[in-house]
């Protein structure tokens, strides 16, 4: 049976963090704009680890004993909060596993770590943005309860909409 350990990074894992997130997102083509070109920029900044690392939660998630996964953890004050709009209010953003180490509940694993943070912050509610056509993420995010709020859907840049979800504590 596999085991799956979420913790946080340390800063020696930094840049192999960031491959793991860019190589999950590239592998389902969420790097490829609407026009078919590839978002290097979006790409280096799923990359840079060490700046989301200043001020917020990363983490990685090890299969038997292996990094095989990441997630930002941005909690009251987190300057990289986007959807979060109080103190009340928690998020989780770039969440990647490796496509090889799907199925095995990395997802879950760490999506569980932010819904025991938050309530351990006594945050009232956890919310995330998603690309559309992030259905595994979706499905994911429904097994622990997050429900769909078009209401805080967004575009952070012209031709990028996200849809958000969240989820009362």
């Amino acid at each position: 049976m596999t085991r799956v350990r979420v913790r946080p990074a340390v800063p020696a894992e930094h840049a192999r963090v960031g491959e793991i997130v860019v190589e999950a997102y590239s592998a389902e083509g969420y790097l490829v704009r609407a026009d078919g070109s590839y978002d290097a920029s979006y790409a280096a900044k799923l990359a840079d680890v060490a700046s989301r690392a200043e001020g917020s939660g990363v983490l990685v998630a090890e299969l038997d004993g292996t990094v095989v996964g990441t997630v930002t953890w941005c909690g009251a004050g987190s300057p990289m909060r986007e959807l979060a709009s109080h103190d009340g209010q928690g998020e989780f953003r770039m969440l990647g596993v490796l496509p090889e180490a799907a199925g095995h509940g990395v997802a879950s694993a760490m999506v569980r770590w932010c819904l025991d943070r938050a309530a351990e912050d006594g945050l009232s509610e956890v919310v995330i943005s998603s690309l559309p056509e992030m259905l595994p993420a979706h499905k994911v995010y429904a097994r622990h309860d997050f429900v769909r709020r078009p209401d805080l859907d967004w575009s952070p840049v012209p031709g990028t909409e996200l849809v958000a979800f969240s989820r009362r504590l």
